[in-house]
């Protein structure tokens, strides 16, 4: 029998509203930076519906298990893995999943809120006019200046943080829920505004042919398509898992999964037929890698009528995006010191914020400074920037093995009848998730794993 637990930090008000704060956490950078420009590369339509294929058999699966770990748990991720391994008479060693989880996400938000700055700056820049008219030369210009120049770096970065900070302060209800249900209704609003826009264009087509024309894909852009399902749902890295502690249980883990998942899908795509027709109609190229954004888009900004107000709401809309998801980034260790060492939310939030200020001046200076110093680990990766290499950590080697030993957990180490008390809502697809998250998941995660770390090659 399970022990009936409550969080000690409330618990969302609805289902829409966990539905709101999980896709704030999933819907970031990666969405409508990141899934363009590898879509671009990757040869379009096939890669998409690879994605998709991908997003139904390992990432859906994968929260399904996260969430139901953290409603069960009513916790922190490490104190609901503490619960949870002696509920299931399991090792208490378990618990390390729990701190990988924090850390990752600590890790993870103190160079994500450096990227958001840039963003934040370019909202201005933009509104400012400094893109109109401006060359190619001229954009790579602006943006060397920005990221070499540690002081302003240090500024936005700053801003970002105390942003973040003063949301998961005022606590679940008074703080993340009144943020996601005022921002993400905004952002989807946003995206939809540069939308039809694009439909102005004259290039509208040529972006949906691009996305959803079946073309070649190889081995290499399966593997990117799998990775790029399971990093985009925020898993593994205790934020859903937190975010599902504060769910009721009178609402399905089973819905609310596919929610998630659809909308943070639906929002990626959007992103696409946004960005590409704008690409198209500017001529310029839809593989241009990590650059699409803030290289390559100004330049389609700088010379098309009304450029600077569409400018301004993209930038904008990356902005909020990040916002959402650095607030679950830091929730995960703020629940943490709540529970152990009795902080109130506030010093809470200031002091690992303070904290992953700090580890983000890192990244900061990583782009200027100490561009020159490089860390090497033998086999893995060689003269990586501070940057670089907490980037390769957290999304090569944390996330993946977070995600991996989440899907064993939930699959081989709780009883049959624990899971079931959780997600059984609908028999059937209980039994697909229990196939899945047993056998083809874990296969899935561990290729993604040995691919990101080098150890195969496609």
């Amino acid at each position: 029998m399970a022990e009936q637990r409550t969080s000690i930090h409330g618990q969302w008000t609805n289902r829409t509203v966990f539905i709101l704060a999980a896709t704030g956490s999933a819907v970031g950078l990666g969405n409508i930076w990141k899934f363009p420009y590898i879509t671009g590369e990757n040869g379009g339509g096939t890669f998409v519906l690879v994605y998709l294929l991908c997003i139904a058999l390992i990432g859906i699966p994968i929260m399904m298990a996260e969430i139901m770990l953290g409603r069960r748990g009513k916790q922190s991720p490490i104190n609901t893995m503490i619960a949870l391994a002696k509920e299931e008479r399991r090792s208490p060693g378990w618990v390390w999943l729990g701190w990988m989880g924090v850390v990752a996400g600590f890790l993870i938000l103190s160079y994500y809120s450096v990227i958001a700055g840039w963003a934040m700056s370019y909202v201005f820049r933009t509104g400012g006019g400094m893109f109109l008219g401006v060359t190619a030369d001229g954009v790579n210009s602006i943006f060397t200046d920005l990221v070499s120049d540690p002081e302003r770096l240090l500024a936005w970065h700053t801003l970002f943080m105390v942003m973040t900070m003063m949301v998961v302060s005022r606590g679940v209800k008074n703080g993340i829920e009144r943020a996601v249900t005022f921002l993400m209704p905004l952002l989807f609003g946003l995206l939809i505004v540069i939308v039809i826009y694009a439909m102005t264009t004259g290039y509208f087509m040529e972006g949906v042919q691009f996305l959803f024309t079946p073309g070649s894909i190889d081995g290499k852009g399966v593997l990117i398509a799998m990775g790029h399902a399971f990093f985009t749902l925020s898993l593994g890295m205790g934020a859903i898992m937190v975010y599902g502690s504060y769910l009721s249980k009178d609402h399905s883990i089973v819905q609310a999964a596919i929610w998630i998942a659809l909308a943070d899908t639906v929002v990626a795509l959007l992103a696409g037929l946004a960005i590409f027709p704008i690409v198209f109609a500017n001529g310029l190229e839809p593989g241009a890698g990590p650059g699409l954004i803030f290289q390559t888009l100004p330049i389609a900004f700088g010379h098309m009528q009304g450029g600077t107000l569409v400018g301004v709401v993209f930038f904008t809309l990356l902005v909020f995006a990040a916002w959402t998801s650095a607030i679950s980034l830091i929730e995960p260790a703020v629940a943490y010191l709540v529970e152990n060492k009795g902080l109130t939310r506030i010093y809470a939030s200031v002091l690992i914020g303070v904290f992953t200020w700090f580890v983000g001046l890192g990244t900061v200076f990583s782009f200027n400074i100490w561009k020159d110093k490089t860390f090497s680990i033998p086999y893995m990766f060689d003269n990586f920037t501070f940057f670089d290499t907490l980037d390769y950590l957290t999304a090569n080697i944390m996330l993946p093995l977070g995600g991996l030993f989440i899907a064993i957990f939930a699959a081989w180490v709780m009883r049959q009848q624990s899971t079931r008390d959780e997600l059984a809502t609908y028999p059937f697809i209980y039994m697909v998730w229990r196939v899945l998250v047993r056998f083809i998941t874990p296969l899935a995660v561990i290729v993604v794993f040995l691919n990101a770390i080098g150890a195969i090659k496609i």
